[in-house]
């Protein structure tokens, strides 16, 4: 059974069909899902979807693509909503670099309110970073030595200076599809040393659809294949990885108490 840590079922690539795009996963051995929560207008939405759902929780949160828009978020709205029982992570946070959607001072400001509702919470930080290696770290061990939260760092693409870093403060590292990509050498090459109770899977459906599906429309049944790509990347059998991320998943993704 596969745990699929990150799927964006709120996105308008599956109006319509979540009830056909679940039914084709749990087919296919996918058994929990982590709905995220990318704008807080969304939030009602993409709780909607995991209170329908047995197998599914939610995470609420701002993209950082989306700071501009939220600019006066303060920690206290994210922790009121979390005390949804549903809501099992904060985010997704973090940087964005890549297309400055945002002015990166806003971005790091949403970044810091997110860390601090982890940390009130102690539900999981879900970090989305993109060509800001070295922000990232600073502020992840500035706010680290103000006290503690959880950590995981998802669908990481990022390079193995800010990997070392988030691992020395105990994170988690989600692979997607991207890992099975011919040309993600430096992804597989940092995944590889990450230790193997610290990784677990995630499509980030509709986006990133792995071999052989890429240049389709991502689904949570492709899963499967992530998990295949996983096994062989780290000499697992397939059951071996499932097993493994599963009850990694499964573990990051409790709620305190």
């Amino acid at each position: 059974m596969l745990f699929d840590t990150h799927v964006n079922l709120h996105a308008e690539q599956f109006a319509g069909e979540v009830d056909d795009i679940l039914a084709r996963a749990r087919v296919a051995g996918v058994t929990r899902f982590v709905t995220i929560c990318d704008r807080l207008d969304r939030y009602p939405a993409v709780r909607a979807i995991a209170e329908a759902n047995d197998d599914i929780t939610c995470t609420v949160g701002v993209h950082p693509h989306y700071a501009k828009d939220y600019w006066s978020l303060e920690a206290k709205t994210l922790v009121e909503e979390a005390r949804h029982p549903k809501v099992v992570g904060i985010g997704e946070t973090g940087l964005d670099q890549h297309y400055g959607y945002s002015d990166i001072v806003l971005q790091e400001r949403s970044f810091v309110e997110h860390i601090h509702a982890a940390r009130e919470t102690g539900l999981l930080l879900v970090v989305h970073t993109r060509e800001a290696d070295d922000l990232t770290g600073d502020i992840l061990e500035r706010e680290f030595k103000r006290g503690p939260f959880r950590i995981l760092m998802h669908c990481y693409t990022s390079g193995p200076r800010l990997a070392e870093r988030a691992l020395d403060l105990g994170a988690s590292f989600s692979v997607s599809g991207i890992l099975s990509f011919k040309g993600a050498t430096d992804v597989r090459d940092v995944t590889g040393k990450v230790p193997l109770e610290r990784i677990i899977l995630e499509t980030d459906c509709p986006y990133l659809a792995p071999i052989p599906h890429r240049g389709r429309r991502n689904e949570p049944a492709y899963l499967v294949d992530v998990c295949r790509a996983f096994a062989d990347h780290r000499g697992l059998t397939f059951e071996e990885a499932a097993r493994l991320t599963t009850a990694n998943a499964i573990k990051l993704f409790q709620r305190p108490g």
